[in-house]
């Protein structure tokens, strides 16, 4: 009863049982809740039809499955297993049995496949398509979020364009949230929960066992924030006909997949509360299309409002009421309608701002995070240096002078600068670029005049994309002003900011590109933030660096470095 009651509260309406069937309890708890479930024989193959004694039972199986369990309603989809290889000569045959057996229910003849000219589109016997790309595309953010600049009216209409049955996304999500240490405590049975311990035993070895909460809250906000565009771009694709996160849960085996926003237990992570969850889905969805997260002040705020509605009354856009406002709670602009139009000439500093629209005399709402940043002055001073080159940074400490140093990627000895977290398990993919999302205080005063939570929104895609990350484990302790969230199995420290004093001076050290790109309204703010704080009383670094301490951060040969969207699976 737990698993479909918590189901329902964060919005979903079916239940996805990975390569087997559930129980009679569990189609009796569905029938009641009015809830779908989509049930898979036992299979998890990449040698179907390669042994006749098994293709023998996964019909008896088929027969099985349906003779006992094909009478409850809310038995809806059947497939023959999860990500199936090779033979789908056999498995249309199969899907083909079982729809003259049963044809009641929606059947499809795997899960998902990685199998070379399948996958792309439908089987000819499938009732329905279950996928991560078709022929033309990706229709699931993995493959999209790290590649794109983000922007809010995209969908995957292109990508569904020729799939002529309902068509679902397969595993979206798969945003790896970094353990739950107090998590531990809850194994009170038989089994034993030796991987967070073995992480908490690293974590304290390295001092750093007292982030570990902000490493969860940083990495699980993140997931939180993508799960909704996830889902926002399913329901604004008409051919679309749902999505099955690769769970809800935490499923703690497998190299311990921590995807969920939920923990091992069903309970919540305090990530997002499920009436958040509910705003982007639920049966009826406000949806907002607009081109991009960050603006520039005097620029004009456009979107339009659709409704997703799988529920029983209807809306029109005479019901939508919009408000756009500042991050202090105060309406900057509202209306009604579905166009929204907004000139931003009221914006004197960097401030998040929030457009919510709703239905009237509904419980239907939703909400969105633009970010605005005026025109601004960058801060000059005779003893200020701003530069690229470790040399020029270098002489200028050495005479006491200010120093912001924001080299260019290839130079900075690192990690690939990643939006993404790391995708499903570090552990079980252990060759992907390794973060898990930016973790910083947001009362610092260097990013006084940058808008931002203590983790990665949309703001920070283009800064984050033009970073690499650097370890810091073999340098005096600093405290970053902005670091990113390590991986699980590493557990290093890492930073994209930091400052320090260096013989004379006092330097910040930003391995995100400042300079390269600084049109870029985000990226301008960003210096102008840091110049800022840099120029004040409270600039007052406590941790002090070598020349040497600088250089091993330094790579002696430029380095490009970017891997693709289908690198975990290489």
């Amino acid at each position: 009863m737990k698993v479909f009651t918590t189901a329902r509260e964060y919005g979903l309406n079916h239940l996805s049982f990975h390569s087997w069937c559930p129980p009679e309890a569990a189609f009796r708890v569905a029938d009641k809740m009015g809830f779908y479930c989509q049930v898979e024989l036992p299979n998890w193959s990449l040698t179907v039809n390669s042994d006749s004694a098994t293709a023998r039972f996964l019909y008896q199986e088929a027969d099985n499955i349906l003779r006992h369990y094909g009478n409850h309603p809310s038995l809806c989809i059947v497939s023959c297993g999860n990500e199936l290889q090779p033979d789908f000569g056999f498995l249309n045959g199969l899907t083909r049995h079982m729809k003259e057996q049963d044809p009641r229910h929606l059947y499809t003849t795997s899960t998902f496949t990685f199998e070379k000219g399948h996958g792309k589109h439908q089987e000819p016997e499938d009732q329905l398509f279950i996928t991560q790309w078709t022929d033309h595309g990706w229709v699931r953010g993995q493959g999209v979020f790290d590649e794109r600049v983000p922007d809010f009216k995209s969908d995957y209409r292109e990508a569904a364009r020729d799939i002529t049955v309902p068509l679902v996304s397969h595993e979206i999500g798969q945003y790896s949230v970094y353990p739950n240490i107090r998590e531990i405590d809850k194994y009170t049975g038989v089994l034993d929960p030796l991987n967070f311990k073995a992480i908490r035993n690293d974590l304290t070895q390295k001092g750093l066992l007292h982030k570990a909460d902000d490493y969860l809250k940083a990495s699980g906000r993140l997931a939180a924030i993508l799960y909704k565009e996830e889902i926002e771009r399913a329901m604004k694709t008409p051919q679309q006909s749902g999505f099955q996160l690769l769970d809800l849960h935490d499923f703690p085996g497998q190299g311990t997949a921590l995807v969920g926003l939920l923990d091992a237990f069903w309970d919540s992570k305090g990530l997002i509360e499920p009436q958040r969850f509910r705003e982007f889905c639920a049966p009826v969805v406000p949806l907002a299309r607009f081109d991009k997260a960050v603006w520039r002040a005097n620029e004009t705020f456009k979107a339009h409002i659709d409704i997703a509605n799988y529920g029983a009354e209807t809306y029109g856009a005479d019901q939508l009421r919009w408000a756009l406002t500042d991050g202090d709670g105060q309406v900057y602009a509202e209306g009604t309608g579905d166009e929204v139009n907004v000139v931003l000439d009221r914006t004197e500093r960097a401030r998040r701002m929030e457009l919510v629209a709703s239905i009237a005399d509904s419980p239907w709402r939703n909400r969105w995070s633009i970010w605005v940043y005026p025109e601004v002055m960058m801060p000059t001073a005779k003893d200020l240096v701003v530069t690229p080159s470790l040399d020029e940074a270098l002489k200028a400490l050495k005479k006491g002078k200010t120093v912001l140093l924001s080299p260019k990627t290839a130079n900075v000895k690192g990690l690939e600068g990643k939006f993404l977290p790391v995708f499903w398990s570090p552990v079980h993919f252990p060759k992907q670029a390794g973060t898990m999302g930016l973790l910083c205080n947001p009362k610092h005063p260097a990013l006084a005049d940058f808008p931002t939570e203590m983790n990665s929104d949309w703001q920070w895609w283009n800064l984050v994309k033009r970073s690499r990350v650097m370890v810091i484990d073999s340098i005096p302790a600093v405290t970053p002003i902005v670091e990113s969230v390590d991986n699980f199995v590493n557990n290093r420290r890492l930073a994209q900011i930091f400052e320090a004093k260096v013989g004379k001076g006092r330097l910040i050290m930003s391995s995100i590109d400042l300079l390269t790109d600084g049109e870029l309204p985000e990226i301008r703010q960003m210096r102008y933030s840091l110049t800022n704080y840099m120029l004040g009383k409270d600039f007052q670094p406590a941790a002090t660096l070598t020349e040497a301490d600088l250089r091993s951060l330094w790579l002696e040969k430029a380095v490009e470095q970017k891997t693709g969207a289908t690198s975990i699976y290489d």
